[in-house]
């Protein structure tokens, strides 16, 4: 099974094209954590029940499977995440031969929920912003690393990726490598550019030291930032900022599209900042900018209150 595996992580990387992140995520979703609350891995309940080849898999399996994630409080989306991962594995056996069919040809995943991305009003945004103390390297970088991801939408992974040579400062542009290798050039306003010129010019440096490094954001002892580091800079100034929600690296780019569409930008160009392939996954945010319209509309309009309201008033 392991050779499977590392046959099955060469092919992601060689012929899908796969980032570390995508083939990181699939095998998560297919051997589990090691803590208990993230034993949730495919190959971790077939051990439970004493599957030992995939051969014997079949869509009762699969069935079991999804019941024991839903026992566990696992929600649909991740539910649905995972077994596109192992359908993907299978279907990657069959075509090596190791497996005579793919058990997953037809399972169909959860129903999803309809939810809606959160995301934050301006004044949290300009609260979370103004947190962090410009006067210290850290501080300089935070804030660069704030409104970047506040103004130009771009993926954690996507920002801890970046090099010194993908931005040009003149233009305010960003060359970006997103998911599948895809690049695409990405805008930033005049506050984030002079956020990140101060970073650059002052914050960086006294990070970096004596050593070396093409990576934009550093750590303090000089190496590039990772994803989960970011998502505790972002928890620790939300603290700060009093917002009382959970705040998270992926909500800043939420707000970022919702934000565009409710100034009025056109969705095509929304969909091509984000580095979306299909424009379905950005029409969700037109939804948030409606459900957030219907709520500016009944606390506002006179005539929108209910009856109760009226009786009241009376």
């Amino acid at each position: 099974m392991q050779q499977a595996l590392d046959r099955y992580v060469n092919y992601l990387k060689a012929e899908r094209n796969a980032s570390r992140y995508t083939v990181r995520n699939y095998l998560h979703d297919l051997l589990g954590g090691q803590k208990p609350d993230s034993q949730k891995g495919f190959f971790q309940f077939l051990r439970q029940k004493k599957i030992t080849s995939l051969e014997d898999v079949d869509r009762q399996v699969i069935r079991d499977y999804i019941a024991w994630l839903m026992e566990q409080g696992v929600v649909k989306s991740s539910i649905s995440r995972k077994l596109s991962a192992i359908r993907s594995f299978c279907r990657f056996l069959v075509r090596e031969g190791i497996l005579s069919h793919n058990p997953l040809e037809k399972a169909a995943s959860p129903k999803q929920d309809k939810r809606l991305p959160s995301f934050l009003s301006t004044t949290e945004v300009i609260r979370l912003l103004e947190t962090p103390d410009p006067a210290t390297p850290v501080g300089m970088r935070d804030r660069a690393i704030l409104e970047l991801l506040y103004a130009s939408g771009l993926r954690v992974s996507e920002l801890v990726s970046l090099n010194l040579g993908q931005v040009d400062l003149d233009s305010n542009e960003i060359r970006v490598v997103g998911k599948g290798s895809k690049e695409r050039l990405v805008l930033m306003g005049k506050p984030a550019s002079r956020a990140l010129i101060t970073y650059l010019k002052e914050g960086r440096p006294q990070l970096l030291g004596e050593k070396r490094s093409n990576a934009i954001f550093i750590s303090r002892q000089g190496e590039r930032l990772i994803e989960r580091r970011v998502q505790k800079i972002l928890e620790k100034y939300a603290r700060i900022a009093g917002i009382e929600r959970r705040v998270h690296p992926h909500m800043l780019r939420h707000t970022f599209a919702t934000h565009m569409l409710n100034g009025g930008a056109d969705l095509r160009v929304v969909q091509e900042l984000l580095g979306h392939a299909d424009l379905s996954s950005t029409q969700v945010y037109t939804h948030v900018s409606k459900s957030q319209a219907r709520k500016v509309y009944l606390a506002s309009h006179p005539l929108a209150q209910t009856k109760k309201d009226d009786s009241e008033s009376e």
